[in-house]
């Protein structure tokens, strides 16, 4: 799971909140409720720092190690520290929690009864990615997804109190589309960490080797593979986008503008030829608020 590498200040808190400003959906818009909008930079909060944390990105100097109370001589070992944050995560639950991310986190948790399971997901997505880099099958990117993705619309749902079963399934498949279309955009990145969310059997199936994801512009085979999954995407996106009109009010323009960010991302890949090897192909704002528009009129 790759982040936005922006700078962080010294201040662990703050750092990690600022990166929400450079994601590739809305975190907790201006047009929600102010009690929605806390909770939800809450969430992200403790979703942002477990990936840096896989990922690699904390700030450096070792504040954060130190708030989960792990020794200088560990902090490089992701393991050990995701095994901290699951210690403090715990905490908040039944104890006063140690990083401050997850002392903001806790009043939502009782608020809105959060339970631990898409926490200790997230956590989980991140503890697999540091041993596991390929997958072999897009059954097995999916079971990924269902820890690394899913947890976060279900959390969405959670705070705004809208949750169903039918809701869940049709977010289950918004989060998984859009982590899928991340993973598109930025194979590149994924490969200078040594990590391929491209399904090895479609791999084989297009003639592409993982040399040819290293290049600085992608050839026709490549080209193929990638939009051969982005329409999959696609397809997860439009059938979960029933979701958007399954509720109401503000929530309703918060969710049609992640199924439209997910379209409009689709939209400037396939703009970009398919070729997302030079770099992460966006969508313009004028793009993404046409397909808000679409979205929220249920014509997609």
């Amino acid at each position: 799971m790759t982040g936005t590498g922006t700078a962080r200040p010294l201040d662990p808190e703050r750092g990690t909140l600022d990166k929400a400003a450079g994601e590739n959906f809305p975190v907790a818009p201006f047009f929600l409720p102010r009690a929605w909008r806390a909770d939800l930079m809450a969430v992200y909060g403790f979703a942002r720092l477990v990936d840096d944390i896989g990922d690699g990105d904390l700030a450096p100097g070792g504040a954060d190690a130190r708030l989960l109370g792990v020794s200088p001589q560990e902090a490089e070992d992701r393991l050990v520290l995701l095994d901290a944050f699951e210690a403090d995560l715990r905490r908040v639950f039944d104890a006063t929690p140690r990083h401050p991310l997850l002392r903001r986190l806790q009043p939502t948790v009782r608020r809105c009864s959060l339970t631990p399971g898409p926490f200790l997901g997230l956590i989980a997505a991140n503890r697999q990615d540091q041993l596991v880099s390929r997958y072999e099958t897009y059954d097995d990117l999916l079971a990924y997804c269902e820890l690394s993705a899913n947890p976060v619309g279900r959390l969405v749902l959670a705070v705004t109190g809208t949750s169903t079963p039918e809701r869940i399934r049709r977010s289950d498949m918004i989060c998984t589309a859009l982590q899928i279309v991340e993973h598109l955009q930025d194979v590149a990145e994924d490969l200078r960490r040594d990590r391929v969310y491209l399904p090895a059997t479609d791999m084989k199936r297009f003639q592409v080797q993982e040399a040819d994801l290293a290049t600085e512009s992608a050839g026709a085979s490549v080209r193929a593979l990638i939009a051969y999954e982005a329409r999959r995407a696609l397809d997860l996106l439009n059938e979960g986008a029933p979701l958007v009109g399954s509720v109401h009010g503000r929530l309703k323009l918060l969710l049609a503008g992640f199924v439209a960010g997910g379209r409009a991302a689709v939209r400037a890949i396939a703009a970009a030829d398919y070729d997302v090897l030079p770099g992460p192909p966006k969508p313009g704002k004028v793009q993404l608020l046409r397909e808000v528009g679409v979205t929220l009129r249920g014509e997609g």
